[in-house]
């Protein structure tokens, strides 16, 4: 999700909630406690230089059990920090503490923003020597001349 999307789905809602991929809800008392703007320059392990930039949302929860963010404050916060920190409509990562602290992607779902898990990957597949997906065969296929096929017992396989 982008920030103008946040933005505008913001617009829509009396409350905000987040689900955690396994379905379970942030507490409602969570606090946005940053909104920033994050750059990675790296190079990858082909050996290319890269660069990539982030929204970055930290959720937080405490004691404070009677704190609520509304749509209109987290709208004000992330138009503030667009300005401020000369943000384009980047895509947005969230931070949330587990076990650590963990970056999701973000969605929308019904009522919900979902926290979506994200995943590594190799971005120089072909230079590092990993094939690229495998055709799908249809198993089905192979075994259409009978007269070629292992019958029980048979001793073939």
């Amino acid at each position: 999700m982008k920030l103008s999307e946040i933005k505008k789905t913001l617009k829509n809602l009396e409350s905000i909630a987040f689900e955690l991929p396994d379905g379970s809800l942030v507490p409602r008392h969570f606090h946005v406690t940053e909104v920033g703007k994050v750059s990675k320059h790296f190079i990858d392990c082909g050996g290319t230089e890269r660069k990539e930039e982030v929204a970055n949302f930290q959720l937080w929860e405490a004691d404070d059990y009677d704190h609520r963010l509304y749509p209109e404050k987290l709208a004000n916060i992330i138009e503030l920090s667009e300005k401020i920190l000369e943000m384009k409509d980047l895509e947005i990562e969230v931070e949330y503490q587990g076990e650590t602290i963990g970056k999701y992607g973000l969605d929308f779902k019904g009522e919900n923003f979902l926290l979506t898990n994200k995943l590594t990957d190799c971005l120089a597949k072909d230079k590092c020597g990993i094939p690229s997906e495998k055709t799908k065969v249809n198993l089905s296929f192979l075994t259409k001349d009978e007269g070629n096929s292992c019958a029980p017992g048979s001793g073939c396989c």
